[in-house]
Order: structure tokens, then C-alpha cells, then sequence
């Protein structure tokens, strides 16, 4: 829901500087992979109790993810680039919840289940849609311009990010604010599903 404004904000600092690092040579795949690798030190740091130091690398791993598009549309988008972006983000985005279950698993195993469970459903909705998009020739650069169809939703990447903020904030408060987010994840995913059924059905008819 606030990915498209946060486009408008965020872009125009990291395009500046993706062309500095497409310039010297870096290349996109490189600073996506770095982003995951500081995203599992994220959730490394978490899982031993850690938080704060976790919440560095957390906030350095997406500085990385908004960086590695800049690159590509400074240097070459490549459909292989986009795939590992969102193959890497998805990664991310399921071991930090798992990282705040093995740090206290008593308190926090079950709303971590029912989160990852939740973020499966609505990585599920998301990827569909994206797939069905692509066959029917729809585009959107609402949230940027992507190598795939990003659909809105209640729930985008910016809301997750703020999530986890919140939850390295908040360590204490794990599980009641997973069940909430968790809720507003299959919330979203329904939803998504709902406008699927709208969108891709009146195309059908239109042919």
C-alpha cells in the first residue's frame, strides 16, 4: 500500500547512486547477493539475541535490495537479475521471522508458524498474479520499474520492512504483533485473489 509513494521518495537517491556503482563496474546480481547476505547476518544476530546489532544489517540488507534495481537500470536489466532479486527477498523475508522463533521459541513459535504461514499464501498470491500478468501483456511501474508485475495490496515491501523495524523495537512483543501481521498477510493475499478473479475473468470475455 505505501510502496508506490516510498518509490517516489526513495528513487531518485538510489538511481544517483546506482550509476555511480554501475560506473565502476559493480553489477547488479553482486549487490542483490550482498543484500542477502547481510539480510541472513540480520537474522543470525536475531536468533542469538542480538537484536540491535540485527537490526543494522536488517536496514543495510534493504539499502542494498533498493540499490541492486538502481544498478541494473544504470547498467542492464536482465530477467535472470529479477528473478534472483525476488527469489533472494523471499528468502530474507522468512528468516528473520524464523531468526525471532529460534531466539525464543516458547514465546514465539507458534505466531512465527502462523506468520510464515501467512507470508506463504500471500508469496503465493503475489508470484500467481505476476505470472498471469505476463501472459496477458499487463505492465505497471507503480512500485518502480520491475522485471515482473508487482500488484498492490494491503501489504507490500514497505510495510514488511517497517514489521521487522518493529519487531527489533520490539522483540518482547513477537507474537502478538506476528498474529496481527500475519492476519492483515492473509487479509492481502484474499484480496489479491479477489481482483485476480475480476481482472483476468473480464479479459477473458473481452477476447
Amino acid at each position: 500500500m505505501l510502496d508506490a509513494a516510498a518509490r517516489k521518495l526513495i528513487d531518485p537517491p538510489l538511481n544517483a547512486i546506482g550509476k555511480k556503482l554501475g560506473a565502476s563496474g559493480v553489477t547488479a546480481d553482486s549487490v542483490t547477493l550482498v543484500g542477502l547476505g547481510l539480510g541472513l547476518i540480520a537474522a543470525l544476530f536475531i536468533a542469538l539475541g542480538w537484536v540491535g546489532a540485527g537490526l543494522v544489517a536488517l536496514l543495510a540488507s534493504r539499502l542494498a535490495d533498493g540499490l541492486d534495481g538502481a544498478v541494473a537500470r544504470a547498467t542492464q536489466k536482465t530477467d535472470f537479475g529479477g528473478y534472483l532479486d525476488i527469489a533472494c527477498d523471499f528468502l530474507f523475508y522468512g528468516a528473520i521471522p524464523f531468526a525471532f522463533v529460534v531466539m525464543d521459541p516458547s514465546a514465539n513459535a507458534v505466531a512465527g508458524a502462523w506468520l510464515l504461514t501467512s507470508f506463504y499464501f500471500n508469496g503465493t498470491s503475489f508470484l500467481g498474479y505476476a505470472i498471469l500478468a505476463e501472459k496477458r501483456g499487463i505492465e505497471t511501474d507503480a512500485q518502480g520499474v520491475k522485471s515482473l508485475y508487482y500488484s498492490n495490496g494491503l501489504l507490500e515491501g514497505t510495510e514488511t520492512i517497517i514489521f521487522f523495524v518493529l519487531l527489533c523495537l520490539l522483540p518482547a512483543y513477537f507474537a502478538p504483533i506476528a498474529w496481527v501481521f500475519g492476519a492483515l498477510c492473509f487479509a492481502t493475499a484474499t484480496l489479491r485473489l479477489i481482483a485476480a478473479r475480476r481482472v483476468f475473468t473480464s479479459l477473458k470475455e473481452d477476447q
